[in-house]
């Protein structure tokens, strides 16, 4: 599993991100801290492998956080999750070397598809036991998109989103492959991949003989 420290001065805001971490398969919330000293505390104590870092924080901000951390020569990962949305801000995190840098108020699938990238570029580490410039590339190169499931694309994704979110109440998958063109097998994998990461649900249509047909639909506020 791996463990995430969640920082963030809004105790609401910091059970929520909490929630997204653990319906994440392969994640699990190591601790939950609202002030920089904490967090610097808990990273020494804890040993997360991912810190959820915001910028805004009572007592010092999360550039100065991340810096600490940086030069106490730890080695736990970051990725900063704030409001702030000012260059120098953005920058001083680059500089400050986080993963990704997400910016309140996003969704569910937007911190899946980072916590995803993260698993992924850890699994390609460790599988190495040296690197050659081909491998470096990859792990450099590797975007959240890379981390969808095999024979599924990103522009396809889109649209068979956008077809789930403008339908009311529900969508089935032979109905999403006729208004989107996609085959009945790859619409529905599609929506399956849009219920495994909680970006939709399924309901049951029971009506004569045979399966219930499954219907899908977008849940509100992802």
């Amino acid at each position: 599993m791996i463990r995430v420290l969640v920082v963030d001065d809004d105790f609401m805001v910091a059970k929520v991100h909490s929630g997204y971490v653990a319906r994440t398969a392969g994640f699990e919330v190591a601790g939950v801290v609202h002030t920089g000293q904490d967090a610097l505390r808990a990273v020494s104590e804890l040993r997360p492998d991912l810190v959820l870092l915001d910028i805004y924080l009572p007592d010092m901000d999360g550039v100065s956080v991340l810096r600490a951390l940086r030069s106490g020569g730890g080695d736990t990962d970051v990725i900063v999750i704030s409001a702030a949305t000012d260059v120098d801000t953005v920058r001083a995190a680059m500089r400050g070397g986080v993963l990704h840098y997400l910016i309140k108020p996003f969704t569910y699938a937007a911190l899946y598809d980072q916590l995803r990238h993260f698993a992924v570029l850890q699994a390609r580490l460790s599988a190495l036991s040296s690197a050659g410039q081909s491998d470096v590339d990859q792990v450099f190169g590797a975007r959240p998109g890379s981390s969808l499931p095999k024979g599924l694309t990103a522009e396809t994704l889109r649209i068979v989103a956008a077809e789930l979110r403008s339908t009311s109440p529900d969508l089935s998958a032979a109905e999403c492959a006729a208004r989107t063109s996609l085959s009945r097998v790859s619409a529905r994998r599609y929506l399956e991949h849009f219920v495994a990461t909680g970006q939709a649900d399924v309901r049951l249509r029971y009506g004569g003989t045979g399966r219930p047909e499954r219907r899908y639909y977008w849940l509100d506020g992802t």
